[in-house]
C-alpha cells in the first residue's frame, strides 16, 4: 500500500487521475477559447496546481489563458510561464 501513498514531491494513484483529468478539462477549455486557437500553450498540473507554458502572440492571450483555467472545475492555482513571442 505504500506504494501508492502520496507524498509532498509524488501523487498518489488518485491524486495522479485527478490531475489527467484536470489538464484534460484545461486543455479542452484552452482549446474552445476563439482568441487562443493559435496559441502554443502546455498544461501540467500536479495536485490542482495548473502550470501554462508556451508561447502565444499576445499579452491579451495569456490573460485569456490564465482566466480560462481558472475556471475549470478542480483546478486549484494557475501558474503562469507563458511567454509572447
Amino acid at each position: 500500500m505504500a506504494g501508492c501513498a502520496a507524498t509532498r514531491t509524488q501523487e498518489g494513484t488518485g491524486e495522479y487521475l485527478d490531475d489527467t483529468v484536470i489538464t484534460t478539462k484545461v486543455k479542452a477549455a484552452l482549446l474552445g477559447e476563439a482568441s487562443l486557437k493559435s496559441a502554443e500553450v502546455n498544461v501540467e498540473t500536479f495536485k490542482g496546481r495548473v502550470q501554462l507554458s508556451g508561447f502565444v502572440s499576445t499579452p491579451d492571450q495569456i490573460a485569456s489563458a490564465v482566466r480560462v483555467a481558472r475556471g475549470v472545475k478542480g483546478v486549484g492555482t494557475v501558474v503562469n510561464d507563458m511567454r509572447v513571442k
